[in-house]
């Protein structure tokens, strides 16, 4: 899950993988698979920047094992 920040700063946390898109116009809107949208203040990029970074955490270890044993 990544951390996320409404438009009035109140932060909460999102399942980044019921993202289905993400618009700015200007605000940035993500819109999720089952249905709903949620207006935050991260743009595209760094929303993008957040998703990468929790999945490096959670793989991380993993990949480097499957290394090291070959």
């Amino acid at each position: 899950m990544i951390k996320l920040h409404r438009l009035n700063k109140k932060p909460f946390y999102l399942n980044h993988r019921l993202i289905e898109t993400i618009e700015t116009n200007p605000d940035t809107t993500i819109h999720l698979i089952n249905g709903q949208s949620i207006i935050v203040r991260e743009t595209p990029e760094e929303i993008e920047n957040k998703i990468i970074e929790f999945e490096r955490k959670i793989f991380y270890d993993k990949v480097i094992k499957i290394v090291d044993t070959k």
